[in-house]
This record gives structure tokens, sequence and C-alpha cells, in this order.
């Protein structure tokens, strides 16, 4: 990845919309736009786990590093 992605680890889809997916990480529910989640990211859609990577500037904007 690059210094603007950040991995997740252990990340459960539970739900999708158009445009956002609800991620259980660390047991708490995130709603994390699609448009963050970069496109080598395991995680991409409802039922999906295993690791997101997003943007860095909306992980630490949503306290998740």
């Amino acid at each position: 990845m690059t210094e603007q992605t950040v991995e997740l680890e252990d990340v459960a889809v539970e739900a999708e919309t158009d445009l956002a997916l609800l991620c259980n990480i660390d047991d708490k529910k995130h709603w994390i736009p699609k448009s963050v989640v970069h496109e080598d990211s395991e995680v991409s859609s409802d039922g999906d786990t295993g690791t997101i990577v997003i943007m860095r500037w909306f992980a630490e904007k949503e306290g998740l590093v």
C-alpha cells in the first residue's frame, strides 16, 4: 500500500448500500464510504471478511488508527 492508505484486519461487512459498507471493526460498527476503499482491499461488499484498505485521512478522521 502507500502512505495514503491504511490496512485494517479482521473486518466483517454486515450491510451494504450503493455508497457505503457497514463494517464491524474491533467490535464496533462503522459506515465506510465506498469512495475511500482502495481497489486492493479484500473487503468490498456485503458478507466479505478480511483486511480492508482505506484512505488514511478517513481512518484518522473516524479514529480508526
